[in-house]
């Protein structure tokens, strides 16, 4: 019997319809603007692993803003892990076992992939959506890395999502022909452009999955941390998120302000290191090669993608103003460097930049002894690279913010040294993915889990961490300094640093 064009055509949409469902009710294939994907599904959660949300920067399209996606025929199985970012080859070491690193067994250009994980059985239930963002200093890192799974927090009623970007020499290289190249006369912030796309490409497709577009909270670590940062600061992220949570790191400090001219005579001097005289001779080198010449490449403010002043952008609410919650780890204080130096040389130091209020500062971050300067420049360090930072922006925000400060020391494992509360602990107990982490568990590191990833399931829901079942935490503001301690047991502590962010903020008044 010959069917007509119209009912093939019905019977063509039903099929998609039905595809979409499984015998258990749960998601299984989706229709994304691109095309059809299939994923897989483990009890309750259905999981896609791999899915494209940029073309491929190789050839032509390295160091450009990422493309859109072209679209495909069939059903694109999304099961694994895309391949993660080029880098120098990922290798543990101290602290950061095996669990926190990039796979080093699948490095490509070709890197430009998302990985849903989804607790949603239809498309209607418009539930909130959590974005990861990875860290590793800008030069590495991957949305593969164990500890960054998703299905347990996905567990709670939520959409975990984590993104690949661009890192190194391939994701922030800044170059007056690159410059050139683009339309709007700027280079550099490729890596935070694929994570915008990545977000407009949430927007879009999330609600296939069960999510809604207008509840997705950002969040990051470290370098994942800055990102946020920036793109609270970015006009070209405006609408793309309602929250953001930064752990570790923030960009209203000096550590985050590379000028563009700055960037781009790095670029410069790094087209000589490479014996090339244009972008199309550099493009012709392998990723390989350019990784090997080494280099320090991060984020830069263009005033395109970052605005130039990003300290003025805030100061004059110019940033997206979202419900936010920041923090910091104990042992963040030790990433700015293992200074050693005589108090005699410290109080010169504290002379030589603070003048006539040295004294003020040596009563905060005093420095009799050598043990008291060792912790004073621990201290000062956690100021510098995340603490001021959270500060400023809390102060700066109109939208609710709540600021913690993570002090749990994970359980030794045998024969492994105890580095304390150390930068990245955090993240296995935020994301519910201690059981990822290969080391001897205590009860007390699982009730610290489960209270901690409560407070972030609770705030990608509601704007608001608090919740039944943990303790309350309040709004920080600036007569109270209310900041939430977890430790063992989580603690709210008003006025923790209030003389030292009064001290520093005055110090360094813009």
């Amino acid at each position: 019997m010959k069917i007509s064009k119209k009912y093939q055509l019905l019977f063509f949409f039903i099929g998609i319809i039905s595809a979409t469902l499984n015998l258990s009710g749960q998601l299984s294939v989706i229709k994304t603007e691109n095309g059809l994907i299939s994923g897989y599904k483990n009890g309750e959660i259905s999981i896609f692993k791999g899915i494209p949300f940029a073309q491929p920067p190789l050839g032509e399209l390295r160091w450009k803003a990422p493309q859109p996606v072209k679209n495909w025929t069939g059903v694109l199985k999304c099961e694994k892990f895309s391949a993660s970012p080029m880098q120098n080859k990922p290798v543990p070491f101290m602290m950061w076992t095996e669990e926190f690193i990039t796979p080093p067994e699948n490095l490509s250009e070709d890197c430009l992939y998302l990985n849903i994980w989804t607790p949603a059985k239809s498309a209607k239930e418009k539930l909130a959506v959590f974005v990861w963002i990875y860290g590793g200093g800008f030069s590495s890192g991957s949305a593969a890395c164990a500890v960054y799974d998703g299905e347990e927090m996905s567990k709670k009623g939520i959409i975990f999502v984590s993104i690949n970007y661009r890192v190194g020499v391939l994701g922030f290289l800044a170059h007056a022909e690159l410059s050139s190249e683009s339309e709007n006369k700027v280079s550099g912030n490729w890596g935070l452009l694929d994570q915008i796309a990545a977000l407009r490409w949430i927007q879009k497709n999330i609600e296939a999955f069960g999510g809604d577009p207008q509840k997705v909270t950002i969040a990051g670590q470290s370098a994942g941390s800055m990102s946020v940062c920036a793109l609270v600061a970015s006009p070209l992220a405006k609408g793309l998120f309602r929250g953001a949570i930064a752990q570790s790191g923030g960009i209203l400090s000096s550590f985050m302000n590379l000028s563009f001219s700055d960037a781009e005579k790095s670029g410069t001097a790094f087209m000589e290191k490479m014996k090339t005289s244009n972008i199309n001779e550099l493009r012709k080198k392998t990723a390989e090669e350019l990784i090997a010449a080494g280099g320090n490449f991060r984020p830069v403010n263009d005033g395109y993608v970052i605005p130039v002043d990003v300290f003025a952008a805030f100061k004059a609410g110019q940033f997206n103003d979202v419900t936010m919650m920041a923090g910091w780890v104990m042992g963040d204080g030790s990433l700015m460097g293992n200074q050693t130096m005589t108090p005699e040389q410290y109080k010169q130091q504290a002379s030589g930049k603070y003048g006539d209020k040295a004294e003020e500062y040596l009563k905060l971050f005093p420095g009799k002894t050598d043990e008291e300067v060792a912790a004073s420049l621990k201290e000062s360090g956690l100021m510098q690279f995340a603490a001021m930072p959270a500060y400023l922006w809390a102060g700066f925000s109109k939208s609710k913010a709540y600021i913690y400060q993570f002090s749990h020391v994970p359980v030794d494992k045998p024969d492994f040294p105890n580095y304390g509360a150390f930068h990245t602990s955090e993240v296995p107990f935020a994301l519910h993915t201690l059981h990822m982490w290969k080391r001897p568990w205590r009860d007390v590191d699982f009730t610290v889990e489960k209270t901690m990833d409560a407070y972030w399931v609770n705030f990608v829901k509601t704007g608001n961490p608090n919740g039944e079942g943990v303790p309350e935490w309040k709004v920080y503001e600036a007569s109270s300094g209310n900041i939430m301690e977890i430790g063992d047991k989580p603690e709210l502590k008003p006025g923790l640093y209030k003389g030292e962010f009064e001290f520093l903020e005055g110090a360094n008044k813009r």
